[in-house]
């Protein structure tokens, strides 16, 4: 339910249970409040193939808040929360498609300053990384990231 009415359509819910029957999440988390969800935030594992050989990472997405509760501080509280559980289970690197100007606050940097990319086309600027372990993306000599073939179905 948070997943749609955040996004307006069904498409990031179906992937939520795609990637939930397939027990393919890295780490999912939820917010609460007075007994009702109103956020939910979703890892799932991605490949980066590069010329030095491929490796796992984590991809952040979704990432929704109730349309009524947004830009209340619900969303920066599940990425947090979410990179600290992530970084504390030895997770190294994260990616995330998004807005430019929200995720910077928690890091993230434009992936194309380490030569990853996503396997699909997007501005520059909105395909970010953010290293848990810092300096493990230098020396990578580039590389395309591909999420996971549920990600493809929507």
């Amino acid at each position: 339910m948070v997943n749609e009415c955040a996004f307006a359509q069904p498409n990031e819910a179906d992937l939520v249970d795609a990637v939930r029957t397939t027990g393919a999440a890295t780490l999912s988390l939820v917010a609460v409040l007075k007994d009702e969800l109103v956020g939910h935030i979703l890892f799932t594992p991605v490949t980066v193939q590069s010329p030095k050989g491929d490796f796992e990472a984590v991809g952040l997405a979704p990432m929704a808040v109730m349309p009524e509760l947004q830009r209340n501080g619900i969303g920066s509280q599940l990425v947090s929360r979410g990179l600290a559980e992530l970084r504390a289970a030895g997770h190294e690197v994260v990616v995330v498609v998004g807005h430019a100007e929200y995720y910077p606050r928690f890091g993230f940097v434009k992936a194309s300053g380490y030569g990853i990319r996503w396997e699909h086309q997007v501005p520059d600027e909105v395909f970010m990384a953010l290293e848990l372990k810092p300096g493990v993306l230098r020396g990578l000599g580039g590389g395309v990231v591909r999420f996971r073939a549920e990600f493809a179905a929507g």
